[in-house]
């Protein structure tokens, strides 16, 4: 995958949003105060992966912040991925709304997921993927599609019958492929394994 496609910036990282701020690093920590470091926890904006940052002393960073993950940044000593369990409670919190605000911001991008949604097998769809789709509401979309593509949440809620609150639809999957470890297919969260 290309730095632009995992919405890399040109100074050489993903953005991601901060879930979460410790300005003294851990509570686990043991060190003296003066030898913690400050930490963030972000989600990447384009692949929702979750990373763990470890902040110069100075840095100014604010939970719902963009924060450009580049490890080559004055204000950044560390980061790695982690994983949800990793996260701390806070973060864990902070994820469920933070992942509504991207999904309001950028609601052309998965509005247009249920433009563009392609099969998966010869038995599945990826709109299968979606929380409360079944076939027939599948088919609903994908017949309503052929008509003129979805412009809003609200267009697609309108012109499908059944298919209430696709925000929020999006939003639930884009969890539950976040938090679990073992799912066979995914559409927003890619795992480096999978690419």
């Amino acid at each position: 995958m290309s730095d632009t496609e995992r919405g890399d910036d040109a100074s050489g990282g993903p953005t991601a949003v901060v879930l979460d701020f410790l300005a003294h690093g851990r509570t686990e920590d043991d060190r003296p105060q003066y030898q913690k470091q400050p930490l963030a926890y972000a989600f990447g904006r384009e692949d929702f992966r979750l990373y763990e940052v470890v902040l110069a002393p100075d840095a100014d960073v604010s939970i719902g912040d963009d924060l450009v993950v580049d490890r080559a940044a004055d204000h950044i000593e560390r980061a790695g991925e982690v994983e949800y369990e990793d996260l701390p409670g806070g973060a864990q919190s902070e994820l469920d709304y933070a992942v509504e605000d991207l999904v309001d911001e950028e609601e052309r991008r998965f509005v247009d997921f249920y433009n563009d949604a392609q099969p998966i097998t010869l038995r599945l769809h990826q709109l299968n993927l979606l929380p409360g789709i079944g076939k027939k509401l599948r088919n609903a979309i994908l017949d309503e599609r052929k008509r003129g593509p979805f412009e809003s949440f609200e267009d697609l809620e309108q012109r499908v019958d059944g298919l209430h609150n696709p925000r929020e639809v999006v939003v639930e999957r884009i969890l539950e492929e976040i938090r679990e470890d073992d799912l066979k297919y995914r559409t927003f969260a890619r795992r480096d394994d999978e690419e």
